[in-house]
């Protein structure tokens, strides 16, 4: 069965955020995602959090890897105080939007629904600061929203995402040289293939596990019973960006000629997101089998890449 590219909404925040920040110059969020490795792997944080993204792997582990093979750098700034973290993003507004997070999205209360901290990381493009509202693109499908100056700080200290350093933005966006989207395919691939063998996993909580053995631990998860807060989590978010950011790393294969490894990452994008449908209705014995199915595939992935 052929490949069929997804195009449409889903949790691809950071990747929509740096094509904002790149301009006329920006390559697909395709290309973004998989240049910053979040299509090789799966995991399970310690033992009971499941992501369809590698081992160790955090979004702020892709990003210099992804600016350099996208031909792009940038400068990041963390940590401080909020007085001193709010005078450089005005600082730094001075030369343009601003690209920031992590925040926790549980801060966000222009999107409905949230009050407080939910432990969900997201990022955003700030435009301006004035009279005590931040003006920013939420990629959640927020253009132009505002949000008071009290709020945003307390979702940029980011105290609940377990990775981040409060108040971390990036400026000085520049593009170093000009990288055709092929080049940056595969020029990522070193990387890839370091992210399914899991040897760049740092600070894991313990019980942590990947690839083969994550996908058949979650699956006996589900089949002894999946709890109303394991299921939220894949059906409203896991589920989506895992299956769309898979497919979107076979597309990209398939443009440099990987046509195995392509047909591979469109298999594991289809069993992800056949994972939705038995997860909404309570199917767990068809989820599980899901999973199972999967488990194989990141070893047979990895063989692929390093065959060429």
């Amino acid at each position: 069965m052929a490949h069929v590219p997804y195009i449409g909404s889903g949790p691809y925040c950071y990747a929509n955020s740096f094509a904002m920040m790149f301009g006329d110059r920006a390559p697909s969020t395709a290309v973004i995602e998989f240049a910053a490795g979040g299509p090789f792997g799966m995991q399970l944080v310690g033992g009971t959090l499941p992501f369809f993204d590698p081992y160790g792997w955090t979004p702020e582990a892709g990003f210099d890897g992804a600016l350099a093979a996208l031909g792009w750098a940038s400068s990041v700034r963390r940590g401080g105080t909020a007085e001193q973290a709010l005078a450089a993003l005005a600082a730094a507004l001075a030369d343009g939007p601003v690209w920031v997070g992590p925040v926790e999205m549980g801060h966000l209360r222009h999107q409905p629904g949230m009050t407080g901290p939910i432990g969900a990381d997201h990022y955003v493009v700030v435009i301006g600061v004035a009279e005590g509202q931040v003006l920013m693109h939420d990629p959640q499908g927020y253009p132009y929203v505002t949000l008071p100056v009290d709020d945003f700080v307390a979702a940029w200290r980011a105290e609940s995402v377990d990775y981040a350093t409060p108040f971390t933005l990036r400026t000085g966006f520049r593009q170093l040289r000009a990288v055709p989207e092929e080049e940056a395919i595969e020029a990522s691939l070193p990387a890839a293939l370091r992210w399914l063998a899991m040897v760049e996993g740092r600070h894991l909580p313990a019980g942590t596990v990947g690839n083969a053995e994550a996908a058949e631990r979650l699956a006996g998860m589900i089949e002894a019973g999946c709890d109303r807060g394991l299921r939220s989590h894949l059906v409203d978010f896991a589920v989506q960006v895992g299956a769309r950011r898979v497919a979107d790393a076979a597309s990209c294969l398939a443009r440099i000629g990987r046509g195995e490894a392509a047909r591979i990452m469109d298999g594991q994008a289809r069993l992800i997101g056949a994972l939705q449908h038995p997860l909404v209705t309570g199917d767990d014995a068809a989820a599980a089998a899901l999973l199972r199915a999967l488990a194989p595939s990141y070893a047979e992935l990895s063989a692929a890449l390093q065959a060429g």
